[in-house]
């Protein structure tokens, strides 16, 4: 019986204080970014990121993206911009937004661009699972992402503090 009652007590030392669960969002959202940036860089991959419009691109560079950043226009069908995108790309990211609008969008486009983007599909599902229902939307992750990281901050000083008053 008694060990059962160690079993408890080490599961719930796992249950992580909500700062330290958003420093730990924070940092894998940071990484999985930084990911991005490098594939989409034009010093490395130079693959290009197809977003539903300006604020998610805009929201990209804020992040730190510098390669090519292409918005869908909402003027032209979805198969003339694929037609345009497969005769200049051999591969893209599919990232739009996770809401019912961005999941249509993402069935038409990858139905059309099929081939060019599935490898790197797993960015936007990451996205969608780290950012719970916070944000559901390319536009929201700067503000998540700092939101997240006060949180860091905030912990760090919390710890720092607990350090200097058990001294």
């Amino acid at each position: 019986m008694a060990y059962k009652g160690r079993d408890r007590q080490k599961s719930s030392e796992r249950v992580l204080h909500p700062l330290k669960r958003d420093a730990v969002r924070a940092e894998r959202l940071r990484e999985l970014i930084v990911e991005l940036a490098e594939l989409n860089s034009p010093e490395h991959g130079h693959v290009p990121v197809i977003v539903e419009g300006k604020r998610d691109k805009a929201a990209l560079e804020t992040l730190g993206l510098r390669g090519e950043v292409i918005t869908f226009n909402r003027g032209v069908r979805v198969h003339d911009f694929c037609e345009h995108i497969a005769e200049n790309h051999a591969e893209v990211v599919l990232l739009t937004d996770w809401d019912r609008e961005g999941d249509a969008l993402h069935k038409k486009l990858g139905r059309e661009l099929k081939g060019r983007w599935e490898v790197f599909g797993r960015f936007r599902e990451v996205l969608m699972l780290m950012c719970q229902k916070e944000v559901k939307d390319v536009e929201g992750l700067p503000a998540l992402l700092r939101r997240l990281e006060a949180g860091m901050i905030e912990e760090t000083l919390i710890e720092d503090g607990s350090k200097e008053g058990g001294s």
